[in-house]
């Protein structure tokens, strides 16, 4: 296979010189530096806010100093992950890339696209002097990738753009204009541990080989999470008997469906047949339920070794208060451009049981702020009811789709005329910056797009050599028409 050319070439040798300079998220000291140099050594005013983020300021090119102030964002943070065998440190070493076909990926390590390559386009603008364009500023935010720390400590005032694009979207001809909000919902139960009932049986349910996902870009694809299923055989075997918890760990990350679980429950010992049977007829009906989008589900149910169990209304109100919360895409958007979109989801992420606690993690998204309120309190009500310690932690805003958006009707018909055919125009059911921007500057209008990258986050990180050029000549189109 023969390797393409990296066109735009003053965009790439950027992002090479980038690629030198070590940027793990939280640690983005040196990058900071480099963008401080940079903005002095063109003489373009640069400013550095207390939370690390960079804006370089660059006047409109002759003749073009009436057109409105356009902001290009990009977060200056990497994802660092490599191959087990790889020897590399992110706080030192530079990411070595290559080419393969049409593809530009690193040796071992994550690339480092994910959102270098916009950084990339933003410094090639800066370091131009033939483009033309009316007066852009230039932002660069810290932390992206372990908590939008940058985007949250950005105060108003530091942008004073019009329009804002940001370039951090992975796919080239998909336009993004709105992004929902998120909570994510904290419940504990606490409790002192007790024998179990004389003569009860102890048993383990599992459940692995689900697909999981993402719990904003998967959320309506209807897949098992692996917390809801089990709770659902509890909640059936408890209406029948006295049945007592021990154990359930389930779940991880706090925006991913849950693929697997396992569950220690304690039942009289004279009802264990029972609860067997009743096995059997669950698991078939679930798995019929979901043979489409997971079938590949392990079961398993068998005997273990006894311990000691929850008191009898802390096992009960658990079990109730995961079977009673909404789970799933719960509304869809009324804005008919974003009709095909999820408004408003729910996810159970995590339960994770101590010696004297389940602590179980939930998030919540939605696009219109006042619904993501509401079904975070749902959420919170719920687990308030069974007796549990609820807190929420401050999430982050939705962003909106601007119907009447100047920017995306430049976007679109400059991307027509380019490419003789139309770009998607969307929202996505997970967090941008942008959410952020659009509660510390309500009017700003914004748009994201970039390049396609695939497998980011991940040493298979790779970025799209032709779609780069395809973006840039967009970037520049919609800068020079902008008004």
């Amino acid at each position: 296979m023969e390797n393409v050319e990296l066109k735009p070439a003053r965009v790439f040798e950027q992002f090479a010189k980038i690629n030198q300079i070590p940027r793990p998220s939280k640690h983005e000291e040196k990058m900071i530096e480099y963008l401080k140099e940079f903005g002095k050594s063109h003489n373009f005013e640069t400013k550095v806010d207390e939370t690390g983020n960079v804006i370089i300021s660059k006047p409109a090119t002759k003749g073009l100093e009436h057109l409105p102030t356009v902001a290009l964002q990009s977060h200056m943070d990497m994802v660092c992950d490599k191959l087990v065998d790889i020897e590399f440190d992110f706080h030192k070493d530079a990411i070595q890339t290559y080419v393969e076909g049409e593809w530009l990926q690193a040796k071992g390590t994550t690339l480092g696209a994910d959102d270098g390559i916009g950084v990339a386009m933003e410094l090639a603008l800066l370091d131009s002097d033939n483009i033309e364009h009316g007066p852009i500023e230039c932002v660069f935010t810290r932390d992206e990738e372990t908590g939008l720390t940058g985007a949250f400590g950005m105060k108003p005032g530091f942008m004073s753009a019009k329009y804002l694009i940001n370039l951090d979207s992975e796919d080239e001809g998909q336009i993004f204009v709105s992004c929902a909000g998120g909570i994510t919902t904290t419940a504990t139960f606490k409790f002192d541990r007790e024998a179990a009932p004389q003569g009860y049986f102890f048993m383990e349910a599992s459940l692995k080989g689900l697909i999981g996902g993402h719990s904003g870009d998967d959320i309506n694809k209807k897949r098992a999470n692996a917390i809801k299923i089990l709770s659902r055989f509890l909640y059936l075997e408890q209406e029948k008997m006295d049945l007592r918890l021990a154990q359930w760990n389930s779940g991880k990350m706090h925006n991913a469906i849950p693929r697997d679980g396992k569950v220690i429950f304690a039942v009289p010992a004279d009802r264990k047949e029972e609860v067997k049977a009743d096995w059997n007829i669950f698991t078939v009906g679930v798995e019929d339920e979901f043979h489409v989008t997971d079938p590949t589900m392990v079961w398993n149910l068998g005997s273990t070794e006894s311990q000691t169990v929850m008191p009898q209304q802390v096992s009960r109100n658990l079990i109730l208060s995961v079977q009673a919360m909404d789970n799933g895409p719960l509304t869809t958007c009324q804005d008919e451009a974003l009709a095909y979109m999820v408004e408003t989801s729910s996810n159970v992420a995590s339960v994770q049981s101590t010696e004297n606690e389940v602590v179980i993690v939930a998030s919540q998204r939605s696009n219109v702020m006042s619904n993501l309120t509401n079904m975070a309190n749902t959420v919170k009500a719920c687990f308030q009811l069974a007796g549990a310690e609820v807190i929420q932690n401050d999430g982050y805003p939705a962003w909106k789709m601007n119907p009447n958006s100047e920017l995306v009707k430049v976007a679109v018909e400059q991307y027509k005329k380019l490419f003789n055919k139309d770009p998607q125009v969307l929202g996505i059911h997970a967090g941008l910056e942008c959410g952020l921007f659009s509660e510390k500057y309500p009017e700003m209008d914004m748009v994201s797009f970039g390049p396609t990258l695939r497998y980011v986050h991940t040493p298979d990180e790779r970025l799209h050599i032709p779609t780069v050029q395809m973006v840039w000549d967009h970037l520049l189109a919609v800068l020079k028409n902008i008004e």
